[in-house]
């Protein structure tokens, strides 16, 4: 039986991530793992290869993906011995509980003391393990600006259509910081997948900054496939977690300390806010809003119960300076699709079709779009764009992505069609002239036009004159008609009212229709 590669089944995207986590971040292995959904023993396979590359996070973009996976490979003679010396555990635990302290710095001080003690990764796993047979379940503590903690909350508020008087229910969207409690609040339509990242860009701009990671519950617009351990993150809520420089760890399934926080913060937000509206009627999501953001500067300011200050207070003072700046410009929504692109060398979106260029006929793409704009990219690379059309039937068609037997298309012109039929006849030169005049820009008709010339060819010019003075005299302009009388051979047929008079026979002892009258 062959052997299973290590590694097997994980994406580049995944991979270049997986990178970018590991240069960039201080966050551990298993915490990278959980946020791209693959094992911590991988990502720790290839923190390993990018150190012993000498890679840098400016490095991700600059080299292609067979170089990366070529440089990531992890030699064989890893050293894996376990008479090491062993860390005081209970001193690291509770040294991480201080400001500033990160378990990276108590590695780099067990290192300096032990040069033969375990390497990072290894440390990092051993202290998790450790943590785990804790019988004390400890209160969790969150750094500032580490974490923040969102979820739709249980109840809803009625909004009041004002032309039918019909209700509808609006979803509460909630965010919470670890460290400071501080919680946003806003009311959306539904929990589709614009309804879910849309309050997040707003979340952080009302935070004025980016904490280093955020923490859903396993929403299904957020999180396209739950699992305990290695959840897949929605493309277009990934492509967000990257423009705003953070990253998303969904809350375990069945882990109700993960997310406690944002629990908490729910309940908090509806009765504080959900509650204090309750007899309140809204008219509009707009007029729901502005009343959940009065009542949020409330929240934030009540002081705390059993410590001193408030949500505000704490935030100002402890979070609000960790957080990382926003980016220079607002996350636009995207939305991301695969196709197949078509034998017309053309790619559907919402039943308008866009081109591409023709050599990638059958070949698999995604497709990025927003409001907008719509990118087509074969293996992580564009290969073009196009504006955004809700015109369904209709075709965007770049002339440069045509082959040469296509383009000479765009040659014709609806003079030079109609003439080009009047070598066959009057007839047939009606027909295309109706064809073309039926049609919003005449361009749209040109293919039905050269498919009828092209019967002309398979049944003489002659039966195509023929047909075409049928088609007139049943007021029929189109290809499929014309092809159905040669097919039939109606071509052959008198036309109605050119057919021999029959008189009708006088007879003594037949009764006319006046008998009947």
């Amino acid at each position: 039986m062959a052997r299973r590669r290590k590694g097997k089944g994980v994406s580049m995207r995944k991979v270049r991530e997986v990178l970018r986590l590991v240069l960039g971040t201080q966050m551990s292995d298993r915490m990278i793992g959980r946020s791209v959904s693959i094992s911590h023993v991988t990502v720790g396979r290839y923190r390993r290869g990018a150190e012993q590359a000498g890679l840098s996070y400016s490095d991700i973009d600059k080299r292609g993906d067979l170089e990366l996976l070529r440089l990531l490979k992890v030699g064989k003679g890893e050293d894996h011995r376990t008479d090491r010396p062993q860390p005081d555990w209970q001193w690291v635990h509770q040294e991480m509980k201080k400001k500033g302290v990160t378990l990276q710095l108590l590695w780099e001080e067990y290192k300096a003391i032990h040069p033969d003690g375990y390497e990072i990764s290894q440390f990092y796993t051993l202290y998790a393990q450790w943590k785990r047979r804790l019988r004390v379940t400890l209160r969790q503590t969150y750094k500032a600006g580490e974490k923040m903690f969102v979820d739709y909350a249980g109840q809803t508020i009625p909004v009041v259509d004002p032309r039918t008087g019909k209700r509808r229910e609006a979803c509460v969207f909630v965010a919470v910081l670890g460290a400071s409690n501080y919680t946003y609040a806003e009311a959306t339509w539904d929990q589709n997948l614009a309804n879910w990242i849309g309050p997040h860009v707003r979340a952080f701009e009302f935070f004025g900054g980016v904490p280093q990671m955020v923490v859903p519950d396993n929403l299904k617009s957020g999180v396209s496939k739950a699992c305990r351990y290695e959840p897949d993150i929605n493309p277009s809520y990934h492509e967000m977690s990257v423009h705003y420089d953070t990253v998303i760890v969904p809350a375990r399934v069945r882990k109700p300390r993960d997310k406690a926080k944002v629990e908490a913060g729910v309940q908090v937000v509806e009765r504080w806010i959900v509650a204090a509206l309750r007899n309140r009627q809204f008219f509009s999501l707009g007029e729901l809003n502005r009343a959940i953001a009065q009542l949020l500067i409330r929240l934030n300011s009540r002081p705390f119960k059993k410590l001193d200050g408030s949500r505000l207070s704490w935030f100002e003072s402890l979070e609000k300076g960790a957080l990382k700046p926003l980016p220079q410009s607002r996350y636009v929504f995207s939305q991301w699709k695969q196709a197949r692109v078509n034998v017309d060398y053309h790619v559907e979106l919402d039943r308008h079709y866009y081109s591409v260029p023709y050599p990638l006929v059958h070949a698999e793409v995604d497709i990025r779009y927003t409001a907008t704009t719509v990118e087509v990219f074969h293996r992580r690379k564009r290969v073009t764009s196009h504006l955004r059309s809700y015109k369904q039937g209709q075709h965007s068609t770049k002339k440069e992505h045509m082959p040469k037997s296509h383009q000479m298309y765009l040659e014709w012109t609806p003079s030079r069609m109609i003439r080009w039929a009047q070598r066959t006849g009057e007839a047939t030169a009606q027909v295309v002239q109706m064809i073309l005049q039926s049609k919003r820009h005449p361009e749209q008709g040109y293919r039905s036009c050269l498919g009828i010339f092209r019967l002309g060819k398979r049944y003489t010019e002659e039966r195509l004159e023929a047909a075409s003075r049928r088609a007139i005299a049943i007021r029929s302009y189109s290809y499929r008609s014309i092809r159905s009388i040669l097919e039939n051979g109606l071509d052959r047929v008198p036309l109605p009212g050119t057919e021999k008079q029959i008189k009708p026979i006088i007879h003594e002892h037949i009764r006319g229709r006046e008998y009947y009258g």
